[in-house]
């Protein structure tokens, strides 16, 4: 059967994949795409969105048993953690079956099956119905990461899960182990923390959410334990002692090991890049670590082949993986564009408190050579958090003393991956500090932080 041709293969359905096939066919490209499991990746079915609609239902819960606080009666407050996660599927599922509407009318192509590269510009997509090859001059890898497997430490899906069984649990946990204090641990200890379960966190690092600015880390650290969650740094998991109704977890802490009970274990240690069988070695595509190597325009050093998201490499997130695929459609269409810089990405955070940052941290900031100007805003001095029943929070900004650049922006509370798309903008259009002084806020809003924070790196803070 001769090959079929497209001026563009994209590998990779995702986040990153969908974005590059859409905005390569808006640029007059003919586009295939190539996805093994499901249209819209981890991101859309077992990621982002289904862990969004489960903390909203541990959101509400939360809110509910806190009625009284608002002058309302709920009584007799539960949940049904099979409703909780049917929901979840549900908006999963509706969002998936929109990316394969989006491809037909983007007229995509779409092949269902496993791809590999067989050579310069050839794929050879295996499927159930046989094998077929389709050629290109350009050729998009966005086949993103997996989850990381420690010896020792694997995922049972009974007492041992990854994310994919905490998205669709067998038995609600009554005392949790969550390893790894990232995005995606810290999200599920604070999902089932809400619910009721008996939650502890063990961080390799010094401290939870390493990524973050130190005094964020610390704020919400403070709310995490003040909800009754158990927090362990530096301490690392040795083993794990497996029964048919619990874990034995040996935890190493100060050089001393000490062994604890759970019933379930949750293990979020980080992920690695789907680089297996596809076909790189042989085309002499560089791989550090599990991720492709690549330039700031995403290039691999093959000519016509690159890689985008989360298989090229932190930040690992799906917003930067669809601005990579867009650049890369422009570059390959013969359009003029720029590369998308790691430290202009917002990283959201959705456990109780919100959690979100752009650009650099106080202390990098310093490392980088900068004399900073810091500003501190608590939510407690917010009348629409106080009116919202949200007090606990922070924000904070890091400027660049000598220009008035803003070089970073953290914050922890209510809504606060919302409010950091102020601070990108602000980034991106290079604001200085006398131009979100001179901004109108409106009132009353969480917002308003936004505005006193740089006051007050400045000296001029008015409600504090």
């Amino acid at each position: 059967m001769a090959a079929k041709s497209f001026d563009l293969i994209v590998i990779g359905a995702g986040p990153g994949g969908y974005v590059a096939a859409i905005r390569g066919a808006q640029l007059g490209l003919s586009v295939a795409i190539v996805e093994r499991e499901h249209l819209g990746g981890i991101c859309l079915n077992w990621g982002c969105i289904p862990t969004k609609a489960l903390l909203r239902s541990s959101e509400v819960f939360h809110l509910m048993q806190r009625a009284s606080e608002f002058g309302l009666k709920a009584d007799n407050i539960g949940y049904d953690l099979e409703a909780v996660v049917k929901r979840s599927r549900k908006v999963a599922g509706q969002l998936s079956g929109g990316i394969g509407h989006l491809m037909k009318k983007n007229k995509v192509s779409v092949f269902m099956g496993a791809a590999t590269l067989a050579g310069k510009g050839k794929v050879s997509v295996k499927s159930k119905d046989g094998e077929e090859t389709l050629t290109a001059k350009n050729i998009v890898l966005a086949t993103g990461a997996r989850a990381r497997n420690l010896p020792g430490l694997e995922a049972d899906g009974k007492r041992v899960w990854m994310y994919k069984d905490a998205l669709q649990p067998p038995h609600m946990p009554k005392k949790l182990l969550v390893i790894g204090s990232g995005a995606i641990g810290i999200e599920f200890a604070s999902f089932y923390n809400t619910l009721g379960a008996d939650t502890t966190v063990v961080e390799v690092m010094d401290r939870i959410l390493p990524v973050e600015d130190e005094e964020i880390s610390k704020f919400a650290k403070k709310q995490f334990e003040n909800q009754g969650m158990k927090i362990m740094q530096k301490a690392v998991v040795k083993q794990l002692d497996r029964a048919d109704d619990k874990v034995t977890a040996h935890i190493e802490t100060g050089g001393k090991v000490t062994k604890h009970e759970f019933d379930t274990v949750i293990s979020a240690v980080g992920i690695v890049g789907n680089v297996e069988d596809l076909g790189l070695e042989d085309l002499g595509v560089k791989i550090d670590r599990t991720h492709v190597v690549t330039d700031e325009y995403c290039r691999t050093g093959v000519e016509g082949l690159y890689a985008i998201g989360d298989i090229a490499g932190a930040p690992w997130l799906a917003h930067k993986a669809s601005h990579e695929g867009v650049m890369v459609a422009e570059l390959i269409a013969g359009q003029h564009t720029h590369p998308v810089k790691p430290e202009s990405i917002a990283g959201c955070t959705y456990c109780h408190p919100q959690v979100a940052s752009v650009g650099y941290t106080e202390a990098k900031a310093k490392e980088l050579g900068f004399d900073v100007k810091v500003g501190r805003f608590p939510f407690i001095g917010n009348g629409k958090a106080i009116a919202l029943g949200e007090p606990e929070g922070m924000i904070k900004t890091v400027f660049d003393a000598k220009t008035g650049e803003l070089l970073g922006a953290h914050m922890v509370g209510a809504e606060v991956t919302e409010l950091i798309q102020g601070y990108v903008v602000g980034r991106q259009l290079e604001t200085t500090e006398e131009d979100l002084m001179n901004t109108v806020f409106p009132h009353p809003t969480l917002s308003e932080m936004m505005h006193e924070l740089v006051l007050d790196a400045y000296g001029r803070v008015i409600h504090m």
